[in-house]
């Protein structure tokens, strides 16, 4: 197939449609978008990319990314800093934060435990977490993984490696959710919200 355009065109193309959520087409109409608003759009989101690239980084703290190190999360004093949130990945926290529903600390493992995927203990943010536990200052971890079954299998191996330092560990309810209809939700969906059900 011919290309259709010069190689920027095509490169930039190629690039979009690397981002979760954008296909070939959608990155195409995209590519057109930023063309055709070069100054309103794609110099504006030329130079924040650049200084995104030059100035974020990834917390040592946490593992959550910020342009400081540690980032604000973790340099905000007013977070109660027995409880520990862990999460699979930055989303997860930002969903959290966007949420509100909680003011602890973070900690982000970078991925879960995959056979599948090649993904094993040495390859998350395990080490930190033991360490941020064992300083002695936390008496909760929250385990706010994905219910899936790599989420699940990494609760498992999280919670055999906290047993020793005597912490709390709970993870998240998992059942219907709000506005949820019986009808439309999974065997697994269903059969989680009974064993988790509440006194009403």
């Amino acid at each position: 197939m011919a290309s259709i355009a010069g190689p920027e065109i095509e490169r930039l193309i190629q690039l979009l449609a690397r981002l979760p959520g954008l296909g070939p087409r959608s990155a195409r109409r995209a590519a057109l978008q930023l063309i055709k608003k070069r100054e309103q759009l794609l110099g504006p989101l030329a130079d924040a990319m650049r200084v995104a690239h030059e100035r974020v980084l990834v917390c040592t703290a946490c593992g959550n990314i910020d342009t400081t190190d540690p980032c604000t999360l973790c340099c905000d004093m007013r977070r109660d800093e027995s409880l520990l949130v862990v999460v699979e990945d930055v989303a997860d926290l930002w969903a959290l934060e966007r949420a509100g529903v909680i003011n602890a600390r973070y900690h982000v493992l970078g991925g879960t435990l995959s056979a599948l995927d090649g993904v094993g203990p040495s390859d998350l943010n395990l080490d930190r977490l033991l360490a941020r536990v064992a300083e002695g200052r936390i008496r909760e971890v929250i385990l706010a993984l994905n219910a899936t079954v790599d989420g699940q299998t990494t609760s498992h191996y999280v919670t055999d490696l906290l047993a020793p330092h005597g912490v709390k560990v709970s993870r998240l309810a998992h059942g219907v959710p709000v506005g949820g209809e019986l009808d439309y939700l999974d065997e697994g969906t269903l059969a989680a919200a009974i064993r988790q059900r509440t006194l009403f």
